[in-house]
Protein backbone atom coordinates (compact mmCIF):
# COMPACT_ATOMS: atom_id res chain seq x y z
CA UNK A 1 0.00 0.00 0.00
CA UNK A 2 1.26 3.45 -0.94
CA UNK A 3 1.15 5.58 2.22
CA UNK A 4 -0.57 8.76 1.07
CA UNK A 5 0.48 10.56 4.23
CA UNK A 6 4.10 10.26 3.14
CA UNK A 7 3.86 10.34 -0.67
CA UNK A 8 1.72 12.47 -2.97
CA UNK A 9 0.43 9.56 -5.04
CA UNK A 10 -1.22 9.95 -8.44
CA UNK A 11 -3.12 13.12 -9.30
CA UNK A 12 -6.87 13.21 -9.74
CA UNK A 13 -9.10 15.70 -11.54
CA UNK A 14 -11.53 16.62 -8.76
CA UNK A 15 -14.75 18.43 -9.62
CA UNK A 16 -15.76 18.95 -6.01
CA UNK A 17 -15.64 17.65 -2.45
CA UNK A 18 -18.30 17.52 0.26
CA UNK A 19 -17.06 17.04 3.80
CA UNK A 20 -20.44 15.74 5.00
CA UNK A 21 -23.51 14.38 3.23
CA UNK A 22 -26.56 12.29 4.11
CA UNK A 23 -27.87 12.03 0.53
CA UNK A 24 -24.98 10.42 -1.37
CA UNK A 25 -25.17 6.98 0.21
CA UNK A 26 -26.14 5.42 3.49
CA UNK A 27 -24.87 7.10 6.65
CA UNK A 28 -22.85 10.27 7.14
CA UNK A 29 -20.33 10.44 4.28
CA UNK A 30 -17.71 12.55 2.58
CA UNK A 31 -18.20 12.79 -1.18
CA UNK A 32 -15.53 13.07 -3.88
CA UNK A 33 -16.83 14.24 -7.26
CA UNK A 34 -14.38 13.28 -10.01
CA UNK A 35 -14.29 14.97 -13.40
CA UNK A 36 -14.85 13.23 -16.70
CA UNK A 37 -17.70 11.20 -18.10
CA UNK A 38 -18.24 9.62 -21.50
CA UNK A 39 -21.91 8.70 -20.98
CA UNK A 40 -23.43 12.15 -21.69
CA UNK A 41 -26.80 11.13 -20.25
CA UNK A 42 -29.61 13.51 -21.28
CA UNK A 43 -30.83 15.29 -18.14
CA UNK A 44 -27.56 14.78 -16.23
CA UNK A 45 -27.58 16.95 -13.10
CA UNK A 46 -23.75 17.20 -13.05
CA UNK A 47 -23.34 18.34 -16.65
CA UNK A 48 -20.24 20.47 -16.05
CA UNK A 49 -18.47 17.49 -14.44
CA UNK A 50 -18.59 15.57 -17.74
CA UNK A 51 -15.54 17.55 -18.86
CA UNK A 52 -12.24 15.82 -18.08
CA UNK A 53 -10.70 19.25 -17.39
CA UNK A 54 -13.33 20.55 -14.97
CA UNK A 55 -12.29 21.30 -11.40
CA UNK A 56 -8.88 21.07 -9.78
CA UNK A 57 -5.94 18.72 -10.20
CA UNK A 58 -5.17 17.35 -6.72
CA UNK A 59 -2.79 14.73 -5.45
CA UNK A 60 -4.30 11.59 -3.96
CA UNK A 61 -2.59 12.65 -0.73
CA UNK A 62 -4.52 15.94 -0.66
CA UNK A 63 -7.83 14.14 -1.18
CA UNK A 64 -6.95 11.54 1.45
CA UNK A 65 -6.02 14.21 4.00
CA UNK A 66 -9.46 15.82 3.58
CA UNK A 67 -11.12 12.43 4.11
CA UNK A 68 -8.88 11.57 7.07
CA UNK A 69 -9.80 14.88 8.74
CA UNK A 70 -13.47 13.85 8.50
CA UNK A 71 -12.92 10.19 9.49
CA UNK A 72 -13.95 10.57 13.13
CA UNK A 73 -17.37 11.86 12.00
CA UNK A 74 -18.16 9.88 8.84
CA UNK A 75 -19.22 6.32 8.04
CA UNK A 76 -17.66 6.30 4.60
CA UNK A 77 -16.75 7.97 1.33
CA UNK A 78 -18.81 8.21 -1.85
CA UNK A 79 -17.27 8.69 -5.29
CA UNK A 80 -19.45 10.33 -7.91
CA UNK A 81 -18.91 12.68 -10.77
CA UNK A 82 -18.60 12.65 -13.73
CA UNK A 83 -17.93 8.95 -13.64
CA UNK A 84 -15.20 7.94 -11.18
CA UNK A 85 -14.28 4.88 -13.24
CA UNK A 86 -12.90 7.21 -15.91
CA UNK A 87 -9.98 7.84 -13.52
CA UNK A 88 -9.76 4.23 -12.35
CA UNK A 89 -6.04 3.73 -12.97
CA UNK A 90 -5.22 6.51 -10.51
CA UNK A 91 -7.64 5.54 -7.73
CA UNK A 92 -6.21 2.33 -6.24
CA UNK A 93 -3.81 3.99 -3.74
CA UNK A 94 -6.55 6.32 -2.51
CA UNK A 95 -9.06 3.47 -2.09
CA UNK A 96 -6.50 1.35 -0.22
CA UNK A 97 -5.82 4.19 2.19
CA UNK A 98 -9.53 4.90 2.74
CA UNK A 99 -10.10 1.23 3.55
CA UNK A 100 -7.24 1.39 6.12
CA UNK A 101 -9.38 3.93 8.01
CA UNK A 102 -12.24 1.41 8.27
CA UNK A 103 -14.57 3.49 6.08
CA UNK A 104 -17.06 2.11 3.56
CA UNK A 105 -16.82 3.10 -0.09
CA UNK A 106 -19.75 3.81 -2.42
CA UNK A 107 -19.31 4.39 -6.17
CA UNK A 108 -21.81 5.92 -8.61
CA UNK A 109 -21.27 4.98 -12.25
CA UNK A 110 -23.09 5.02 -15.56
CA UNK A 111 -21.52 1.67 -16.39
CA UNK A 112 -23.29 -1.56 -15.50
CA UNK A 113 -21.57 -4.07 -13.25
CA UNK A 114 -21.09 -6.40 -16.25
CA UNK A 115 -19.43 -3.62 -18.26
CA UNK A 116 -17.06 -2.96 -15.36
CA UNK A 117 -16.08 -6.64 -15.25
CA UNK A 118 -15.21 -6.57 -18.96
CA UNK A 119 -12.70 -3.72 -18.49
CA UNK A 120 -9.50 -4.67 -16.64
CA UNK A 121 -8.80 -1.09 -15.54
CA UNK A 122 -12.32 -0.68 -14.14
CA UNK A 123 -12.62 -4.13 -12.56
CA UNK A 124 -9.48 -3.61 -10.44
CA UNK A 125 -11.49 -1.16 -8.31
CA UNK A 126 -14.38 -3.51 -7.52
CA UNK A 127 -12.72 -5.28 -4.54
CA UNK A 128 -12.49 -1.91 -2.72
CA UNK A 129 -16.14 -0.94 -3.28
CA UNK A 130 -18.78 -1.82 -0.68
CA UNK A 131 -21.77 -0.44 -2.59
CA UNK A 132 -22.00 0.21 -6.33
CA UNK A 133 -24.79 2.27 -7.86
CA UNK A 134 -24.69 1.19 -11.50
CA UNK A 135 -26.41 2.17 -14.73
CA UNK A 136 -26.81 5.32 -16.74
CA UNK A 137 -29.27 7.99 -15.67
CA UNK A 138 -32.30 7.53 -17.94
CA UNK A 139 -34.58 10.56 -18.01
CA UNK A 140 -37.56 8.41 -19.05
CA UNK A 141 -37.18 6.44 -15.80
CA UNK A 142 -36.47 9.42 -13.54
CA UNK A 143 -37.62 8.81 -9.98
CA UNK A 144 -37.90 10.90 -6.86
CA UNK A 145 -39.33 8.08 -4.78
CA UNK A 146 -36.28 5.81 -4.56
CA UNK A 147 -33.43 6.75 -2.28
CA UNK A 148 -29.87 7.11 -3.67
CA UNK A 149 -30.76 6.70 -7.38
CA UNK A 150 -31.89 9.11 -10.08
CA UNK A 151 -33.72 6.69 -12.39
CA UNK A 152 -35.44 3.38 -11.71
CA UNK A 153 -33.18 1.43 -14.11
CA UNK A 154 -30.22 2.01 -11.80
CA UNK A 155 -29.27 -0.62 -9.22
CA UNK A 156 -27.73 -0.38 -5.76
CA UNK A 157 -25.44 -3.39 -5.41
CA UNK A 158 -23.76 -4.56 -2.23
CA UNK A 159 -20.34 -5.96 -3.14
CA UNK A 160 -17.95 -8.21 -1.25
CA UNK A 161 -14.47 -8.72 -2.70
CA UNK A 162 -15.76 -7.34 -5.99
CA UNK A 163 -18.70 -9.75 -6.33
CA UNK A 164 -22.38 -8.90 -6.03
CA UNK A 165 -23.82 -10.07 -2.70
CA UNK A 166 -27.27 -8.58 -3.09
CA UNK A 167 -29.26 -5.78 -4.66
CA UNK A 168 -30.25 -3.24 -2.03
CA UNK A 169 -33.56 -1.40 -1.86
CA UNK A 170 -33.98 1.77 0.17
Amino acid sequence: MLNLLQEAGPTLQVAGFLDHSFVNGEGFRSVVFLSGCNHHCPGCHNLSMQSFNYGDTLSSKDVFEKIKKNAPLINGVTFSGGDPFEQSERLVPLLENIKSLGLTIWFYTGYTYDQLLENESFSQLLPYIDVLVDGRFEEAYKTDTKKYIGSSNQRILKLLDGSIQEELCF
